[in-house]
C-alpha cells in the first residue's frame, strides 16, 4: 500500500511550501523510495490555462496534455519524475464532477453535499493516483493555507484519510512561517500557533512543523513550538533562507527529517544518498564566470511567469561552469525605442519566451532583428519561434506587413496562422495543441546537433502554426526548417542560416529541463553565448521594467 504524505501551508502563502514538498520527494527518492506528487488547488477554475500570468505565474503542461501549476515543475526538476493530469487537482475539477453524477442520476435521487460527497471525489483521486503510479509515497500538497474558506473540503479529505488509509500510511507536514520583527529584532512563533490550533480545530494534529525563516532559529524557539504545538522536538524542523532553492534538499536531509519520515511511516529503503546533488549545488555556488542573457517578455514584472525557462538557463548555465546573469527585458519597453542597443548591448545571448496577444510584440520583432543582424545567439520558444519567423519575413519581403493573423488578421504575409483544427473552437479552456507531440530533426541543422537523436518528442501549448504557404519562400531565403512533425506537415523547429546560433521551436523544452540535465537546446544556447564577446558583459544589469 502506498503511503500518504500530506502537506499544508499556514501564516502566509508562497512561503516555500511547493519547495520543500519537492525536496521531500528528492530526500526519499535518494532512499531509494519511488515517489509521486499531487498538487490541490482550491481555486474554482478548472485548470489555471485561462489565468493570467499575472495573477498565477507560469502554466505546466505535462507530457499528457494538462495544463497545470507551476509547482508541478518543481517536483518535476527536483524529483526527476514525468507527472500527468491526475497530479493537479482543482476544487473546479472537483464540483464540476460531482455535478455531473448529479446530473446523470448517479447519486439515486439523494442530496448532493461537501460531506461526504465533494471529499469523497477528492479522495478517490488521491487513491486513483496511487493505484496509478504504484508509488511508495504519494506526496500530497494543499494550495493556500489553513482557514481558507474554499480550501476547507480539501483538508476534510485529508483529515479523513488517516481513517480511510490507515493511521500507519499517513503523515502530516505543516509548513510555517517565523515572522521576524525588526523592532525587537526576534522571531515570533504565535502565528506559528494560531495556524496549529486552526489545523487541528479542524481535526488533523501535524505530525511535522517546518518553520521557514530569514533568520537562524534557535533551540528555544523550537522547543516552545514543540510545546504549544504538541510535536515532537525533533519534527520541529528549522528551515532557514538559502541562497539558491537546490539547496532546501540538503538542508531538511541535515535536519533529520528523511530519517523522521521513514521512522513514522515504517518505510523500507537504504540510506539517503544525496552525493549526485551535494556536487550539483557546491558547483551551483562556485563563483564562474558570468554568461549575460536577456529574456525579451511581456510579463517580466512577475518573472515567475517564466519560472521554466528561467530554472532551464540556471541547468544550462551550470553545465557549462558560468554564474547565469539574467536580466529582464520588458518588450513593450523595446516598442518605445529606435535604438533597442543601450538595453541590449551587454547581451551574449537573448531568448524569447511563450506569451499570447498582441501587446509587446513588435519589441520582441526588434529583439529577434537585434540578434539576427549581430549575430547573439538567439533561442525562441513557442511565441518566440513565431516571433522570429516574423522577424525573418519581414526582411526577406523587404516589408513590414508580415504577420500572425493572431496580431494582425488581415496581413497579407501570414506567416503565422491558427491551426485548421482550431479555426471552429470558441471555448478557451483546454482546447489548445497541449503536451507531447513528435518531431523530427533535419540532420546538421543546431537543433540536431544539440539533441543527437532522432525523432523527439516535447510538450506544446499554443493555438497558432507556421503557415505552410510560406514554405518555399522564406527556405530559399535562408530559414532552415530544421524539425517537422512525422507526416512533415507542421514546423517544429526553425533557424537561420548563416548565423552562429539562431535556433526556435514551437513546443516548449522549459519544461524538460533538470538541475543535473539541461536541456539540450538550452545548454547548446548557454554554449553558443557564453563565448560571445560582448561591451561590458561582465557587468550585471537590473531588472529592466
Amino acid at each position: 500500500m502506498s503511503k500518504y504524505i500530506f502537506v499544508t501551508g499556514g501564516v502566509v502563502s508562497s512561503v516555500g511550501k511547493g519547495i520543500a514538498v519537492a525536496s521531500i520527494g528528492t530526500i526519499l527518492k535518494s532512499r531509494g523510495l519511488s515517489v509521486t506528487v499531487q498538487k490541490l488547488d482550491p481555486y474554482l477554475n478548472v485548470d489555471p490555462g485561462t489565468m493570467s500570468p499575472y495573477q498565477h505565474g507560469e502554466v505546466f503542461v505535462t507530457k499528457d496534455g494538462a495544463e497545470t501549476d507551476l509547482d508541478l515543475g518543481n517536483y518535476e526538476r527536483f524529483i526527476d519524475v514525468s507527472l500527468t493530469q491526475d497530479s493537479n487537482i482543482t476544487s473546479g475539477q472537483i464540483y464540476l464532477a460531482v455535478i455531473g453524477r448529479e446530473r446523470r442520476g448517479d447519486f439515486l435521487g439523494g442530496t448532493i453535499q461537501v460531506v461526504p460527497h465533494v471529499t469523497n471525489e477528492i479522495k478517490d483521486r488521491f487513491k486513483r493516483l496511487a493505484e496509478k503510479s504504484k508509488a511508495d509515497v504519494i506526496l500530497i500538497e494543499v494550495g493556500g493555507t489553513v482557514g481558507d474558506i474554499e480550501g476547507l473540503p480539501f483538508l476534510e479529505a485529508i483529515r479523513q484519510m488517516r481513517k480511510d488509509a490507515g493511521r500507519d500510511n499517513v503523515l502530516y507536514i505543516h509548513v510555517t512561517l517565523l515572522p521576524y520583527l525588526n523592532s525587537t529584532k526576534e522571531l515570533k512563533t504565535k502565528p506559528t500557533q494560531h495556524s496549529v490550533n486552526e489545523l487541528r480545530r479542524i481535526g488533523i494534529q501535524p505530525d511535522v512543523i517546518i518553520c521557514r525563516s530569514d533568520y537562524p532559529i534557535p533551540d528555544n524557539l523550537r522547543d516552545k513550538i514543540s510545546l504549544f504545538c504538541d510535536v515532537d522536538r525533533e519534527a520541529v524542523i528549522p528551515l532557514t533562507t538559502v541562497s539558491s532553492v537546490y539547496e532546501v534538499p540538503l538542508v531538511l536531509e541535515e535536519t533529520g527529517l528523511g530519517k523522521l519520515i521513514a521512522e513514522k511511516l515504517n518505510l523500507p529503503g537504504k540510506e539517503t544518498d544525496l552525493s549526485e546533488w551535494r556536487e550539483m549545488v557546491s558547483r551551483l555556488k562556485d563563483s564562474q564566470e558570468p554568461v549575460n542573457i536577456a529574456l525579451v517578455g511581456k510579463y517580466v514584472e512577475l518573472s515567475d511567469s517564466y519560472y521554466s525557462v528561467r530554472e532551464a538557463l540556471q541547468h544550462a548555465a551550470l553545465f557549462h561552469n558560468r554564474h547565469l546573469n539574467l536580466f529582464w527585458v520588458h518588450s513593450e519597453q523595446l516598442e518605445k525605442m529606435d535604438d533597442v542597443d543601450p538595453l541590449l548591448r551587454t547581451a551574449q545571448g537573448i531568448i524569447v519566451p511563450g506569451g499570447f496577444g498582441v501587446r509587446g510584440i513588435e519589441g520582441m520583432i526588434k529583439a529577434a532583428r537585434y540578434a539576427r543582424e549581430n549575430k547573439i545567439p538567439y533561442l525562441g520558444l513557442c511565441l518566440g519561434m513565431q516571433v522570429m519567423v516574423i522577424e525573418f519575413a519581414r526582411y526577406a519581403f523587404s516589408s513590414d506587413k508580415p504577420n500572425s493573423t493572431e496580431f494582425d488578421p488581415v496581413t497579407p504575409y501570414p506567416v503565422i496562422d491558427i491551426m485548421t483544427e482550431q479555426k471552429a473552437i470558441s471555448s478557451k479552456g483546454g482546447t489548445m495543441r497541449l503536451g507531447n507531440y513528435p518531431c523530427r530533426l533535419v540532420e546538421g541543422t543546431n537543433a540536431a546537433k544539440a539533441y543527437g537523436c532522432n525523432p523527439i518528442e516535447e510538450r506544446h501549448r499554443h493555438r497558432f502554426e507556421f503557415n505552410n504557404q510560406f514554405r518555399q519562400v522564406l527556405e530559399e531565403k535562408g530559414l532552415v526548417l530544421s524539425g517537422l512533425s512525422p507526416d512533415t506537415r507542421l514546423v517544429e523547429c526553425a533557424e537561420v542560416k548563416d548565423h552562429p546560433w539562431m535556433v526556435a521551436c514551437q513546443f516548449h523544452p522549459e519544461f524538460g529541463s533538470r538541475p543535473n540535465r539541461p536541456h539540450p537546446l538550452f545548454r547548446d544556447f548557454i554554449g553558443a553565448a557564453k563565448d560571445v564577446l560582448r561591451e561590458g558583459a561582465q557587468r550585471a544589469l537590473p531588472l529592466t521594467s
